[in-house]
């Protein structure tokens, strides 16, 4: 039965649109509390229990989650189908469990998906390949689940501030891009055509090895001091890129998470002591 699941997805778009913490597309949270940040998951199901279980959210009212790229990875139906968005209902559950807490950051599958289009990852399609997996478990209604996993993409924020001064997104816009990135999309109702290239969720997703001469500018604008992002792979689980930016991966028997106590100023370096290794937690 498709229904069920679909009124999850919907109740799960209205949870990331009514976030107590959610400024347009931008969430702000404030300085008390901590913040368990997440790079991208991709289907990891062990790494995603294992950032549930370390952040303990029943016991901890204050602190805060990011979960960023759910979707593309992990395990697969007998025909090669992707089954990442079983994951995706599991973390949507937690949204739902913890609106306020739980906070999702969109990335370019994400983007990929919502605008049907292609996004290869390990010689596959993943949008195709998940598209069929939902038609074999659901059938004719999958269309329906289909749908309700795209609005409940586009529902999510595009970035998170914190008031000591970090900046979290799954990316930044690369350099040849940075002029097509217009701030005011954290301003406004978000639409499919700023999810397509060359919009500005499009650019905010989908940049690489951003020059230091952008992430200073970014800085700026945003009126930060560090940002923590996905995206590009670490093989290691983590790396960092100049004196401001940290890049976290959460989708592989390396990856990490980071912790970091909302109430304290940080150094790139303080950030760096902050990373746990996610085969650490039991």
């Amino acid at each position: 039965m498709s229904q069920p699941v679909v009124d999850l997805l919907q109740a799960g778009s209205q949870a990331n649109l009514a976030d107590a913490h959610r400024r347009g597309n931008l969430v702000r949270l404030p300085s008390q509390g901590s913040l368990v940040v997440s790079g991208d998951i991709h289907g990891h199901r062990r790494n995603l229990e294992r950032i549930a279980a370390f952040a303990d959210l029943p016991n901890h009212p204050d602190r805060h989650v990011v979960l960023q790229e759910i979707i593309h990875g992990g395990l697969q139906d007998a025909w090669g189908g992707c089954l990442s968005y079983q994951l995706l209902l599991d973390a949507v559950r937690l949204k739902t469990q913890f609106p306020d807490q739980v906070h999702f950051l969109m990335g370019n599958h994400d983007t990929a998906f919502i605008t049907q289009a292609e996004v290869v990852k390990e010689g596959r399609e993943m949008n195709r390949a998940l598209v069929q997996a939902l038609a074999r478990e659901f059938g004719q209604t999958g269309t329906q689940v289909e749908l309700a996993i795209r609005e409940f993409l586009l529902s999510q924020p595009l970035a998170m501030r914190t008031d000591n001064r970090l900046w979290l997104s799954h990316s930044l816009p690369a350099d040849r891009m940075a002029d097509r990135f217009d701030p005011q999309v954290m301003d406004r109702p978000l639409q499919v055509s700023d999810c397509e290239k060359p919009g500005s969720a499009y650019v905010l997703t989908w940049g690489r090895n951003m020059s230091s001469r952008v992430l200073d500018e970014m800085s700026k604008s945003f009126d930060v001091d560090l940002f923590v992002v996905g995206h590009q792979p670490q093989p290691e689980g983590w790396n960092r890129v100049g004196s401001n930016l940290l890049i976290l991966a959460s989708d592989h028997n390396h990856g990490c998470l980071l912790h970091v106590d909302l109430a304290r100023q940080y150094t790139l370096d303080d950030l760096i002591s902050c990373i746990i290794p996610l085969s650490s937690i039991a």
